[in-house]
C-alpha cells in the first residue's frame, strides 16, 4: 500500500502540535544529557536493551540485546557499553554505525513499567581491558558497543498497561504462529527442509549462545 492513497497525512510540525498539544514543563524537564543515579540502578537491574540505528540511506534497523542483568555497564556519566554475543553475523548495527553513529537504545526490565531511554553516538570497541569486563563462561566478546550519551529519560507506564506485557493472563495465543525455521525457510526459498533449519538453529543455540 502506497503512502499515496491516504488523503489526510501531516507533513509539518505545525500540523502535528495541533493535534497532540505540546509537552508539559515536567516532560520536557526529565531528558537530562548524564547518566544519573536512577538511570545507573536502572540500568543495573536490566537483561534486554533494544538498540536503534540507521544507516547512510536512512534505513533503519532495530536489534535485541540481552543477557544477564546488568551486563550494560556504565563507564562513566556520559559512557555505557554494550557486549556483542555471537549471532547471525549480519551485524546491521555495527555496519550501520561505520557510516551513521547515531543510536538509540530502550532498556526493558521484566515486571517493570517504565523503560528507560538513551540516544548517542556508538562506536565499536575492541579493547581488551574493556572486553574482559564482559566475560561469560570464561568467553569475552570480540567487539563491544560503547555509546556516549547525548540525551536519556525515562518513558512513562503508558505502553506497558495498555500491552499487559508484563501480564501473562492477558498473553495472547501463539498457537499455528511459525517458528524460526518455517520462516526461514520460506522467506529465503531454501534447500533445506524446516526440520534441517530446526536442527541449526539447535545446534547454534547449543553451541555459540556465548
Amino acid at each position: 500500500m502506497s503512502i499515496a492513497l491516504f488523503s489526510e497525512t501531516i507533513t509539518s510540525e505545525r500540523e502535528l502540535r495541533s493535534i497532540l498539544g505540546d509537552p508539559s514543563h515536567r516532560v520536557l524537564a526529565k531528558h537530562v544529557t548524564s547518566l544519573d543515579r536512577h538511570c545507573r540502578a536502572f540500568i543495573a537491574k536490566c537483561p534486554f536493551v533494544v538498540v536503534g540505528s540507521g544507516d547512510r540511506q536512512g534505513a533503519i534497523d532495530v536489534s535485541p540485546k540481552g543477557d544477564p542483568p546488568g551486563f550494560v555497564q556504565v563507564l562513566d556519566d556520559t559512557t555505557l557499553a554494550v557486549p556483542e554475543r555471537p549471532g547471525n553475523r549480519k551485524a546491521d548495527t555495527f555496519s550501520n554505525i561505520l557510516h551513521n553513529d547515531r543510536v538509540g537504545l530502550l532498556f526493558l526490565i521484566p515486571g517493570k513499567h517504565e523503560t528507560l531511554r538513551v540516544s548517542g553516538r556508538g562506536a565499536i570497541v575492541r579493547d581488551r581491558w574493556l572486553r574482559d569486563r564482559f566475560v561469560v563462561n570464561d568467553r569475552a566478546p570480540e567487539l563491544v558497543l560503547v555509546v556516549s550519551v547525548l540525551e536519556v529519560f525515562f518513558h512513562c507506564t503508558k505502553c506497558m498497561l495498555r500491552s499487559h506485557l508484563w501480564d501473562p493472563s492477558k498473553w495472547p495465543d501463539v498457537t499455528g504462529l511459525p517458528t524460526l525455521a518455517r520462516a526461514m525457510v520460506d522467506a529465503g526459498r531454501l534447500s533445506e527442509s524446516v526440520d534441517e533449519m530446526q536442527a541449526l538453529i539447535a545446534n547454534d543455540v547449543s553451541h555459540r549462545l556465548y
